[in-house]
């Protein structure tokens, strides 16, 4: 009768705890509660990305020069400025309707009479007597080299009795004569006046600082 008692409160021991466990597992190497198993219920997250229609419409700061994107360059707001087209139309790289010759001459004059201070304040005889003479002559000896320079490219770029490689139409369409500039006759004369004006810009220099000794800074 003891077994018999003992074997039924051990069969109802083990039905007791399988019906409060059903959906636990116990893990394993740890000693605590067992853990229930949920059913897994995995959910796809799909979500539509919609771009915003607004009713005004967006004004683009920078866009294609006349709205064509084939011509390659951008119209922003600062190259399109009243202000900057009236500026670079005055520099004489773009006055096509100028000589050459004389376009040379103002670059060269700009260029000689700037060079001569840099050389003389920051040359290696700045601290001598022989400052200004010596700053004059490096900046004519440089104006010599950019002329070199301008001859090869031209040599390079441009060949005799062949027509101007500039374009003969405008942004717009309209058209205009083309740049006598981008040919070999033009550019030769171009440096010949670079050369003229850059030795004359050096000169009258050197005769306003040194020869009608002007108080001026760079001295």
């Amino acid at each position: 009768m003891a077994a018999a008692s003992a074997m039924a409160s051990q069969l109802r021991s083990n039905f007791t705890s399988s019906s409060i466990t059903k959906g636990l597992v116990s893990p394993k190497g740890i000693s605590g509660a067992p853990l229930r198993v949920l059913p897994s219920s995995r959910r796809n997250p799909n979500f539509t990305i919609k771009a915003v229609q607004t009713d005004k419409p967006t004004y683009q700061v920078i866009q294609p020069i006349n709205g064509d994107p084939f011509i390659g360059s951008l119209e922003t707001p600062v190259t399109s400025s009243p202000l900057i087209a009236w500026y670079l139309s005055n520099l004489p790289a773009y006055r096509t309707a100028v000589n050459p010759l004389l376009r040379g001459v103002e670059v060269g004059l700009a260029h000689g009479f700037l060079l001569v201070g840099p050389f003389v304040k920051a040359g290696p005889l700045r601290d001598t007597p022989y400052a200004g003479g010596a700053g004059s002559l490096a900046a004519g000896g440089l104006i010599v080299i950019l002329s070199m320079c301008l001859t090869i490219y031209g040599v390079a770029s441009f060949k005799e009795g062949e027509p101007s490689t500039a374009p003969s139409l405008t942004l717009t369409g309209r058209k205009k004569e083309p740049d006598q500039l981008q040919t070999a006759d033009g550019w030769a004369k171009f440096t010949g006046g670079f050369f003229f004006g850059g030795i004359s810009g050096v000169t009258w220099a050197y005769f306003l600082l040194y020869v009608l000794n002007l108080p001026y800074f760079v001295k």
